[in-house]
């Protein structure tokens, strides 16, 4: 009876690892992209991967290892020998992927695969992306592209292109250089196909042609393309030489781990961790936070303590308390969230302070609404108006204050080059919580002596 490949689970493919029914285990990979290929190795064991892994071609079992999970890929990586990973690995990745594979290894370890790669300009492309940090243009371009020379002649160009896009996945732009390999613009294939063989390059090219410097940072590099709608971007170096270029996927890529690296800060957790971390690792990236939270927790008890007697006389005030806290937090992280997204755009315009009066009228705003409706509850429901017109302006209070110190501290720490979704976690939410008690009895120490 045949096998239809689409019914087959997780542990049917185990049961044929353990069996060592290669039949089977072909033919299932064979229905499926090395994407999917590296869903099912993430739920294997190392042992099991392996031999699956095993199974694949060069070439596809590279595209597969670029594929896997952080983790995953570093236990298996550190199962093959240096020359594997040279020759089996290496040799059938771009030189970004390759890039990234080696700055995987140990320090020790980089060196030895480097030496053994046969291709020695392959091996200078690679040591050439090291350098660059990975959250830069240099470290997010591939050095594989296609150029010709401005003063070719179009039959030259279209056998230089042969040569070139042979060692070029996917070919998405023609770029013109000088003799000093300087970028001066763009050539179209369009162009190309319809010109005489006698013309000349220089007769058929585009010179206006967007670029990024090598160590701009790979946010800018994202805005850029976003802007453009561009799904290659060339980089250049300092004087404008072509050094390479950053294809879309690389780009959404990165935009997925800075995405991924903001929510995780913003949820108190202060490095790169996974579910599948082992326990020490995941109790260091969540450990830091909560003892700030706890140590914020410990100032608010002594703030409420600092007014023990108000409470004493006044005990209804402690009513409201939780309620102070929560909306001068919330308040807080929808502001800054409003500010970290337009930073992460580069979409914020104008200075600090139109944008801290435009936040402190959309706090009156809502301010004035969120405290009628407690001071209508309060009324009804509380024997007293100073309790009443104490809570409401108290709740008004935090929310202006909350309002203004959720936008200036991202803007802050933008200017003193911290990640501003610092600001959107623990952080904001405990300092505002802090504050906002102190402010409810600051007001409720002023308010009852009035009546």
């Amino acid at each position: 009876m045949a096998i239809n490949i689409k019914d087959i689970t997780i542990n049917d493919i185990r049961d044929a690892i353990e069996n060592e029914n290669k039949e089977l285990l072909l033919e299932i990979l064979n229905e499926y992209y090395p994407a999917d290929i590296a869903e099912i190795l993430d739920e294997l064991s190392l042992d099991e991967s392996k031999f699956i892994y095993g199974l694949l071609g060069k070439e596809e079992g590279a595209a597969v290892l670029m594929e896997l999970e952080d983790d995953i890929r570093e236990r298996l990586i550190t199962s093959f020998s240096t020359r594997e990973i040279a020759h089996d690995l290496i040799d059938n990745l771009d030189s970004d992927d390759a890039a990234d594979l080696i700055s995987e290894l140990p320090g020790n370890l980089r060196v030895d695969v480097l030496s053994q790669i046969t291709d020695r300009q392959q091996a200078q492309d690679i040591a050439d992306l090291l350098i660059y940090p990975a959250d830069t243009a240099g470290g997010l371009m591939a050095k594989e592209l296609v150029k010709v020379n401005i003063s070719w002649h179009v039959v030259t160009c279209i056998r230089e292109m042969r040569s070139q896009a042979a060692e070029v996945e996917h070919v998405y732009s023609v770029y013109v250089i000088d003799n000093h390999n300087v970028l001066l613009g763009l050539l179209s294939l369009k162009s190309l196909l319809i010109a005489s063989p006698r013309d000349k390059i220089i007769d058929l090219y585009t010179p206006d042609v967007i670029s990024v410097k090598a160590y701009q940072k790979g946010e800018e590099v994202a805005q850029i393309m976003n802007k453009y709608d561009l799904v290659v971007l060339p980089v250049v170096d300092e004087i404008g030489r072509l050094i390479g270029r950053i294809t879309i996927d690389d780009v959404v890529d990165f935009i997925k781990d800075e995405a991924d690296k903001d929510y995780q800060l913003m949820s108190g957790i202060s490095h790169d961790i996974e579910t599948s971390d082992k326990i020490w690792e995941l109790t260091q990236g969540r450990l830091f936070w909560l003892i700030v939270a706890l140590f914020g927790g410990i100032i608010g008890s002594r703030v409420i303590s600092n007014y023990e007697e108000q409470i004493s006389i006044n005990p209804e005030m402690a009513f409201f308390m939780p309620l102070i806290a929560a909306m001068a937090g919330n308040v807080g992280v929808q502001s800054s969230a409003l500010i970290v997204q337009a930073l992460a755009n580069n979409s914020l315009s104008g200075g600090v302070f139109p944008r801290l009066l435009k936040e402190l009228t959309v706090g009156l705003i809502n301010g004035l609404v969120c405290s009628g409706l407690l001071l209508a509850y309060s009324l009804i429901y509380t024997p007293s108006f100073a309790l009443s017109m104490t809570v409401s302006v108290s709740l008004l209070s935090v929310i202006l204050f909350a309002s203004v110190f959720g936008t200036f501290i991202p803007l802050m720490l933008n200017k003193f080059k911290i990640d501003p979704a610092l600001a959107t976690g623990p952080f904001i939410t405990t300092s505002n919580d802090i504050i906002g008690l102190f402010i409810y009895f600051m007001i409720g120490r002023m308010m009852y002596g009035m009546f």
